[in-house]
């Protein structure tokens, strides 16, 4: 068994080893302009910051701080290797396309651009989707709610772990359309199935958002909200490209596809 799954992981290793030398040629790039990069990462917090001063009667606004000995040090690597990853992404995608294409089409094999523009797309839509929505509502709720009392004082190193959770949470869950189309084109999901799986779906949704946003109502409900959408754009797209045949009654009674058949076979291959 170990020598039919050798030349796999033997590929598997190679499309991980260019992932990662394409993720830290990016990172030296990005940290080169570390500075800029941060500057826009922080301009929300700015804005929520001079909010305050308005809005409470200190006379000063808040204030971003650092605790920590090097700490503008270590938040320019975060602030690096968040930038790296989305510069690299492109490659990433390829790499994870060139993996898994032996066990598709010809025909299939041609989405390789489709599959990492589309991905590379919809990863940066949800990004700025994060940064020009859901960030000032949040940001402006969670900072200037008691501001009246206190003066925040913000710490840059958890700022920047927070910002980067919230922005990748959402870049990841822009990817469902383009996910949902391959495994649709993999004959690995129907639109039945989906539309079956709304209901567990949307739990899912308010489960992910939960754990991936503030913890407020509204950034929340800014997370799930377009997830629900674009879950029922997958729908759409999945009736497109791999329509249900017939009445999908039980999960036990859905049989493979052939595509799937031949993505297993060229794998045991």
């Amino acid at each position: 068994m170990f020598d039919d799954l050798r030349p796999h992981l033997v590929e598997l290793r190679k499309r991980l080893a260019i992932s990662a030398g394409s993720l830290i040629v990016m990172f030296f790039v990005m940290f080169y302009f570390h500075e800029a990069i941060l500057t826009w990462m922080v301009e929300p917090l700015n804005v929520a910051l001079a909010e305050v001063g308005k809005k409470s009667l200190h006379a000063a606004d808040g204030m971003v701080t650092t605790s920590q000995v090097g700490g503008a040090f270590f938040v320019a690597l975060k602030v690096s290797f968040f930038a790296a990853i989305l510069g690299a992404l492109p490659i990433i995608l390829l790499q994870i396309w060139m993996f898994i294409a032996p066990g598709l089409y010809d025909n299939e094999k041609k989405m390789v651009v489709p599959f990492v523009l589309g991905g590379t797309f919809m990863f940066t839509i949800g990004v700025f989707f994060a940064y020009y929505i859901v960030t000032p509502f949040g940001f402006d709720f969670l900072i200037t709610f008691g501001s009246f009392k206190f003066t925040p004082l913000i710490n840059i190193e958890d700022y920047v772990g927070f910002f980067t959770k919230i922005m990748f949470g959402f870049g990841i869950a822009f990817e469902l359309p383009v996910f949902a189309y391959f495994l649709a084109l993999l004959g690995m999901v129907n639109d039945k199935q989906m539309i079956s799986f709304f209901k567990y779906a949307v739990i899912i949704i308010f489960i992910v958002a939960a754990l991936l946003t503030p913890p407020d109502v509204l950034t929340q409900l800014l997370m799930a909200g377009p997830l629900i959408i674009l879950y029922g754009f997958s729908i759409l797209i999945v009736k497109i490209v791999n329509p249900a045949n017939g009445e999908v009654t039980d999960d036990s009674s859905i049989k493979p596809s052939t595509k799937v058949n031949k993505f297993e076979e060229s794998k045991q291959d």
